[in-house]
């Protein structure tokens, strides 16, 4: 049987850095942007196309989070300590961004051939492992029990996650998404996520298992390497890895004025999502 050429590996990577843009730029706008993506890849007007982002303070809720009995509760927790409260249009529970974390998304068609899920997200932690190969470290991917978003791609380094990956699909496109714990407490973070579910569930039952969260399985990859990592030099990391995986980078500074209606149209989707929500 012919072995499947990885993901990974693409005629032309276009790349695209949104890590830098500062406080102001806001989670919400992120997944406009991912969906943006996902349609001009899917219906082959962009190539496929990797981008880092990274935003200050703000904690993803799921779908299923918005369910909590006392949602408005934990969201007052989240936002007394300075946090800003989105609910994102992939799968998944909370999770954690801040100025130590860096999101990447790795966005592909399905032109011409379908993309299991399994391959999606096995293209990611190719990804990862790669970035990472000069440590001398196995990294897994795992469900992490007692991890806040856990899933069956957790990344870990000796039963410590550091990383988790979600997907999601529009018109053909297959945006892969993963943050990255890079510096900072882990635990900490895992304490911020655990106190919200304390205070968004006040001990009621649920039909569904939201996780018990024990903080101490969480770190950070400047933690558990005992390197002291920057959200800048991970990126450049995974910038070296698709050089090598591909023929050409394509550097774009932003979405193109074509690409910027379709934005338009996501954003407003994401805002309208966000508002029947939250209040």
């Amino acid at each position: 049987m012919e072995h499947s050429v990885s993901l990974i590996q693409q005629p032309t990577w276009r790349v695209i850095d949104h890590s830098a843009l500062g406080p102001d730029f806001q989670a919400i706008q992120s997944f406009a942007i991912d969906d943006t993506l996902c349609h001009v890849v899917g219906t082959g007007l962009s190539p496929s196309t990797a981008r880092a982002w990274m935003h200050h303070k703000t904690i993803v809720l799921g779908i299923q989070d918005s369910k909590l009995p006392h949602l408005r509760d934990g969201i007052s927790y989240l936002e007394n300590k300075g946090y800003k409260v989105l609910v994102r249009n992939s799968g998944g529970l909370a999770v954690v961004l801040d100025s130590g974390i860096l999101n990447i998304s790795l966005i592909f068609t399905e032109l011409g051939k379908r993309i299991d899920i399994n391959k999606g997200y096995d293209a990611m932690v190719e990804l990862i492992k790669c970035m990472f190969k000069d440590f001398d470290v196995n990294i897994e991917a795992r469900e992490i029990e007692g991890s806040y978003c856990p899933g069956s791609y957790d990344l870990s380094i000796e039963g410590k996650k550091f990383a988790g990956i979600s997907q999601r699909r529009i018109r053909g496109g297959v945006a892969v998404q993963i943050y990255l714990c890079i510096n900072g407490s882990g635990s900490e973070r895992a304490t911020t996520v655990k106190e919200f579910y304390n205070r968004a569930l006040a001990g009621e039952k649920t039909k569904f298992h939201y996780p018990i969260i024990i903080p101490e399985v969480m770190a950070s990859l400047s933690e558990l390497l005992k390197a002291q990592l920057t959200v800048e030099s991970v990126w450049s990391r995974c910038l070296e890895v698709l050089r090598e995986k591909s023929e050409k980078l394509e550097v774009s500074t932003d979405v193109s004025e074509q690409e910027k209606q379709y934005y338009d149209t996501y954003l407003k989707r994401m805002q309208e999502r966000n508002g029947k929500i939250t209040i």
